[in-house]
């Protein structure tokens, strides 16, 4: 036959490209369920799928480096669009940054408490939403959109696809952690601004919340929201739309209840309480408390005073300028009472079972309207002298702080709204027997204060103290870095004390962790200084006192509570006869 013609039946083989997919469309159309895998491997994804849980009670073990790369490189692995991989997962295990994301994450949760009708914020308030303190590893998850939405394929007409590629990251962590047998928390409680300063994110690289990733101290049989009968999964078929968006019988909205130390102490201090013969969360606010106090090595002695009432009395003379309803010369007779243990102060705390020491921290030197009340040398005296008393207060047991100075809610309402961002007239409170002139004329001076001092540049707590404070706030500022330094527990008192402790914590973020709030006061700033602290009031009785009442009722609250717990039986103990 001539060249080129057909001779006979041949088999062309298929080309199969050496890279790609190897199938061809006759095996597909045969086997068009050929590419699941095996039913057991199969059965165990559905099986870490179904079981995958938001943990909050951590081991303090560490995480070995080999595990951690498999979730993260599972977390890698995750889609995104336009394969753009987004993501990008800053691991913290520095114990420093761990305590301030718990001190933000604190606030949040105050904060959204409070936006709750009141039975949900109560019920939220018993809820652990977070293990930031006990948890080994936090991975701050962020989405970097730094290129143009126009520049990523898929991003122009969805300009979010690159923070759902994100989340389904968050999601292969997630599941990876689970397979691992870790627990995985997703916190979401913080402002996206304060989360990405604290990791020092740039511009355009935004958060998607902290990641709590460490061995598990719990292993939740359903959801830990489920359990706490927050809320239930709703049926399948409640959220499958078939089509398109029925009209009449639409699927119910989602409901709304708008109205918000070391990490192996804090463990074993949860493992302690975890042992009583109590329900979890019987003791309420109480037990946060007291798992604190624990946390710290803390625990008061069988007899003798269980710690100390430290009073500080100033002068302002800011009281010159009507902004208080009593004479400058009331508060010599209280600190003169206050020596002889006839003051309300030291009457309160005798009963409580402190011992109370006083100290006259002074006369501040300007009115606070046309003059700063403080030198800057005057400020670093008192906090020095401060840190000392509290140093040496914190080895004899707990620290309650009291202050006595007429007039000084004035400064103290000042340093809240400077600290705070709050305007004056939600920053003055009423004080002790003022009328409507007396507080007028109160916010009048902070707005002056304020406008005064907003002209300056920063210059951080010694500028605030000297520019808007007083010598008792800037000593009691002192006193609560010196004994949370000491590892001391200290038990904060009305606004003045909050004010002081929340200058110490902006200063540095682990002072809060030795902190409990006696009270909370009548004046307006105190609630949301608390807040700012993280911290929830173990007594709101609307009191006025000042000279440290609050704060040594409190005390007494939580050292009966500790003893308490130290007598409480115990799970798996002897049963006396």
């Amino acid at each position: 036959m001539g060249g080129g013609a057909y001779c006979g039946a041949v088999t062309w083989s298929r080309p199969v490209p050496l890279v790609g997919d190897a199938t061809s469309a006759r095996e597909r159309a045969a086997d068009p369920a050929g590419w699941r895998f095996p039913d057991e491997q199969r059965a165990a994804f559905y099986a870490v799928l179904g079981a995958r849980r938001d943990v909050r009670r951590f081991r303090p073990d560490p995480v070995p480096d080999e595990v951690l790369e498999r979730v993260l490189a599972a977390g890698h692995a995750a889609p995104s669009v336009g394969h753009s991989q987004p993501w990008r997962f800053v691991v913290v295990d520095d114990p420093a940054v761990r305590e301030r994301a718990a001190v933000l994450a604190d606030r949040e949760r105050l904060a959204q408490a409070a936006q709750l009708d009141e039975e949900s914020g109560r019920r939220l308030l018993d809820l652990q939403l977070e293990g930031v303190r006990e948890a080994p590893l936090g991975v701050v998850v962020a989405c970097d959109r730094r290129a143009p939405a126009a520049g990523v394929l898929g991003r122009a007409t969805f300009p979010d696809a690159d923070l759902w590629s994100c989340a389904c990251a968050i999601e292969n962590l997630w599941l990876a952690a689970r397979a691992e047998g870790l627990g995985l928390g997703w916190v979401t409680l913080f402002g996206p601004h304060d989360l990405a300063g604290l990791v020092g994110l740039p511009e355009g690289v935004v958060t998607l919340g902290w990641l709590c990733l460490g061995w598990p101290d719990e292993r939740p049989p359903a959801p830990g929201l489920e359990r706490a009968a927050w809320s239930a999964r709703l049926p399948l078929s409640d959220v499958v739309v078939r089509g398109r968006w029925p009209g009449g019988d639409a699927p119910a909205a989602p409901r709304s209840r708008l109205r918000a130390p070391d990490q192996e102490a804090v463990v074993a201090a949860r493992d302690s309480a975890d042992d009583l013969l109590a329900a979890p969360g019987a003791l309420g606010v109480l037990e946060r408390a007291a798992d604190r106090a624990t946390a710290l090595g803390w625990a008061p002695p069988q007899d003798g005073p269980s710690g100390t009432l430290l009073l500080a009395v100033g002068r302002h003379p800011v009281a010159a300028l009507g902004v208080t309803a009593y004479e400058p010369q009331v508060g010599d007779d209280v600190l003169a009472a206050a020596r002889e243990g006839v003051a309300l102060g030291p009457a309160t705390a005798r009963a409580a079972g402190l011992s109370v020491e006083v100290v006259d921290a002074g006369t501040a030197t300007g009115d606070l309207l046309s003059s700063d009340p403080l030198e800057p040398d005057e400020v670093d005296r008192l906090l020095a002298h401060g840190r000392e008393l509290g140093a040496r207060l914190a080895g004899l047991g707990l620290v309650a702080l009291g202050e006595v100075g007429i007039g000084n809610t004035t400064p103290a309402a000042a340093l809240a709204a400077a600290l705070l961002g709050l305007p004056p007239e939600q920053a003055v409170g009423q004080g002790s027997g003022s009328d409507t002139g007396i507080v007028e004329r109160k916010r009048e001076v902070v707005a002056t204060a304020l406008d005064r001092y907003a002209s300056r540049p920063a210059a951080g707590t010694r500028g605030l103290l000297a520019a808007l404070g007083g010598p008792e706030i800037a000593l009691l500022c002192g006193v609560v870095t010196g004994a949370a330094g000491a590892g001391g527990l200290v038990v904060l008192d009305g606004l003045a004390t909050g004010v002081a402790a929340l200058l110490a914590v902006e200063d540095e973020p682990a002072v809060a962790a030795a902190l409990v709030a006696g009270q909370r006061s009548r004046e307006q700033a105190h609630a949301a200084v608390l807040a700012r602290l993280g911290l929830e009031p173990l007594l709101d009785l609307r009191l006025r006192a000042g000279e440290g009442v609050g704060a040594c009722l409190g005390a007494q609250l939580l050292v009966t509570t500790l003893r308490a717990r130290r007598s409480t039986a115990r799970t798996g103990s002897a049963r006396l006869q």
